[in-house]
């Protein structure tokens, strides 16, 4: 259940065409050089170089070379999943090591520890409000998702106040607790609502929900394409990715939330699992909006062009014929953060009575 420049081609100098005709009025005619005069003609003084923005012509300059055949259509956006051995630093994943085993210490300390955190204060503060788990649940995922998108959405402002690194480590150290809290209740709470339908015994529902949340987990990806960023390790950026799970959706957290919920809601079939999905999908709808708010502010036209060539809906842009796939496109997923949340989510498949027995030793 999971959860980055302002990219503008810059118009002339507005004393482009002024400064053109004063040079042509101080240098006057071009002087001939002498008979058997060595001297070389005259040279006109270089043009005044036009603002722009390089890294963005890098990147439609690099598409272009790689992709001949995209009918002049290169990328705007970022090559996702990329990760290449040589260009990692050892300190910089020890650094990510440690960093993850303080958080995982903190959290547990300071939240999930009946005896020392805050969470089942917490719980139990939202708990008093109604007595129905359908409600309580709706009020944890409202509550995550205000501080989620909330701090999301103020983002730039607050970067450019306390900066990016203290910034991600805020908006961590705010969400992650309340993600916690809400998964554990909803795993204590999924079977407790009414029972609206009972399919687990039809034959291949269990294979279609998992196969369906195999498939879910790799579009929730990408919004941690780089582990580093979300530690705070590097920089954090708001990325503006093009390929890969990009080009079948814009919005894959989206399209891999919709796909989980539906999912789970068909295989346990309560109204748990409806108010669970309805929370969720309401948030990430939200976020499909608020996050292209922010890519067109950060990036400006670059983003309109990636807009008109992607789609939220699957395949909608790529059926239509907006998004041209390279002849190589499964390149783009062989890739190792690709292969190593297939590894993850086969093992939390796997993981799962772990994570429930976890869940149950809390008063949640």
């Amino acid at each position: 259940m999971a959860s980055h420049l302002r990219l503008h081609l810059a118009a002339p100098p507005p004393l482009l065409h002024h400064q053109n005709r004063l040079r042509l009025r101080l240098t006057g005619p071009p002087k001939l050089p002498l008979l058997n005069s060595t001297a070389p003609a005259y040279s006109p003084l270089p043009r005044p170089r036009l603002l722009s923005n390089a890294p963005l012509r890098a990147s439609v300059d690099r598409a272009e070379k790689e992709n001949p055949d995209s009918e002049g259509e290169g990328l705007v956006g970022e090559d996702s999943a990329v990760f290449r051995l040589g260009d990692q630093r050892v300190l910089s994943w020890a650094y990510f090591s440690g960093i993850l085993a303080v958080v995982l210490y903190g959290l547990n300390v300071l939240w999930i520890d009946p005896a020392t955190g805050f969470g089942t204060s917490f719980l139990d503060a939202v708990a008093s409000i109604s007595d129905s788990h359908e409600v309580v649940l709706l009020l944890l995922t409202i509550i995550f998702a205000l501080a989620h998108s909330g701090m999301a959405s103020f983002r730039e402002t607050g970067e450019k106040i306390i900066g990016e690194r203290a910034y991600r480590v805020l908006f961590a150290g705010l969400s992650l607790p309340l993600a916690v809290s809400t998964i554990v209740y909803f795993i204590n709470h999924r079977y407790d609502g009414i029972q609206l339908w009972q399919v687990q015994g039809v034959p291949g529902i269990h294979e279609l929900v998992w196969l369906s949340s195999f498939i879910s987990f790799l579009f929730l990806y990408p919004s941690t394409f780089n582990l580093l960023e979300v530690a705070a390790v590097d920089k954090p950026k708001l990325h503006m990715w093009e390929t890969g799970i990009m080009r079948i959706t814009r919005h894959p957290q989206f399209v891999g939330q919709v796909i989980w919920c539906l999912a789970h809601t068909l295989w346990m079939g309560n109204s748990v699992a409806v108010a669970a999905s309805v929370g969720l999908i309401g948030h990430h709808a939200f976020g499909v909006w608020n996050g292209d708010r922010r890519l067109a502010s950060r990036y400006g036209e670059a983003f309109e062009v990636l807009k008109k060539r992607t789609s939220v809906v699957p395949f909608a842009a790529i059926v239509d014929g907006r998004q041209k796939l390279p002849a190589d496109y499964y390149k783009e997923f062989v890739r190792l953060p690709y292969i190593t949340i297939t590894a993850l989510t086969i093992g939390a498949y796997f993981a799962h009575p772990l994570m429930q027995a976890s869940s149950y030793k809390l008063p949640w």
